[in-house]
């Protein structure tokens, strides 16, 4: 069932790529044609532009508003994301066990695994594919916005602090602030799953691919990666406050044990 509900979360993100990626240096107009220009990034691109005329024609502060304005817009799909994660963590246990009594792979036990697993799900009122679909949602909206930065011609012709919009910071203070605040978020996520190998692995590795990225890419990308790392951070400790609170309680009686 995991392996099931991942490869649909998969292919329905190689798909949202896909969509996106397809005319990726092409610049984003009104004569821009296809579902996804016409709906998703063009709308996006004209708010960046409108906002940035609102507030005295600053693109680098439109940016920032705007990044908080989608991050609000799709919060409530991201608490309902982030809640079911919690939900089917606190299953995790009693799931092994289950695993452990039908050790078996003929099909009669994994069949009867399969229906005690459903059974457990129901008894706690968890649905196992609750967390993709606010998934499924957020990734065209944070995709769409990614191209509408980089698309619209207008940002690349504005400055904000140090640096230009349209090129790499020369001073790299963006990328390494993007992979701090990366790698912050990523550890507050993991509360409670430091055990997993596979997570450990992504705590290290996302926050370098996107020191990698951002170096590479205009600033503006790397500003709207960094507000929106920001907001994760503020909307994971306002999810995950206890088992953060908890997480370290139980670092520091274990270091106060060896001691």
């Amino acid at each position: 069932m995991k392996k099931r509900i991942l490869l649909i979360m998969g292919l329905l993100l190689v798909m949202s790529l896909l969509t996106g990626c397809s005319e990726y240096n092409q610049p984003i107009t009104p004569e821009s044609k296809g579902f996804w220009n016409e709906y998703i990034v063009y709308p996006l691109s004209l708010l960046i532009v409108k906002m940035a005329e609102w507030l005295g024609g600053s693109f680098g502060f439109s940016i920032i508003v705007v990044t908080l304005i989608i991050r609000f817009a799709i919060l409530p799909l991201m608490i309902k994301q982030t809640r079911s994660s919690k939900a089917m963590q606190a299953l995790q246990p009693e799931m092994a066990k289950l695993k452990e009594k039908y050790s078996s792979k003929d099909q009669k036990s994994q069949q009867k695994l399969q229906q005690e697993t459903m059974a457990l799900f129901q008894q706690h009122g968890v649905n196992p594919l609750a967390g993709c679909f606010p998934l499924v949602v957020q990734m065209p909206i944070l995709i769409g916005f990614y191209h509408a930065i980089s698309r619209t011609r207008e940002i690349a012709e504005h400055n904000f602090l140090w640096f230009d919009l349209g090129a790499p910071d020369p001073f790299y203070i963006l990328p390494i602030v993007a992979g701090i605040t990366t790698f912050i978020q990523q550890k507050m996520m993991m509360a409670g799953q430091e055990g997993n190998p596979q997570m450990a692995m992504m705590l290290w590795l996302m926050p370098i691919m996107i020191v990698v990225f951002a170096i590479n890419f205009p600033a503006a990308l790397s500003l709207y990666w960094v507000v929106g790392n920001l907001f994760m951070i503020g909307q994971t400790y306002f999810i995950k406050g206890p088992d953060l609170k908890k997480a370290k309680a139980a670092g520091n009686a274990g270091g106060a044990s060896k001691k």
